[in-house]
């Protein structure tokens, strides 16, 4: 089924609680990214100042 097919299933789709369902599903899943990203931003900070200060360090 090709993408235009789904999303006119979609829209066709009168049962309500599916989408509904889809749409919890989407946000737990964004949520769940969006954790996911700010622990691995910390992270990658933290090495990138080690670094920085590693480079200041060999300049001076």
């Amino acid at each position: 089924m090709n993408l235009t097919k789904f999303l006119k299933h979609i829209g066709n789709d009168n049962s309500g609680a599916t989408a509904v369902e889809y749409g919890l599903i989407a946000s737990l899943i964004v949520i769940a990214a969006i954790g996911g990203f700010q622990a691995v931003g910390s992270e990658n900070s933290t090495g990138w100042d080690a670094v920085k200060d590693a480079v200041e360090g060999a300049m001076s």
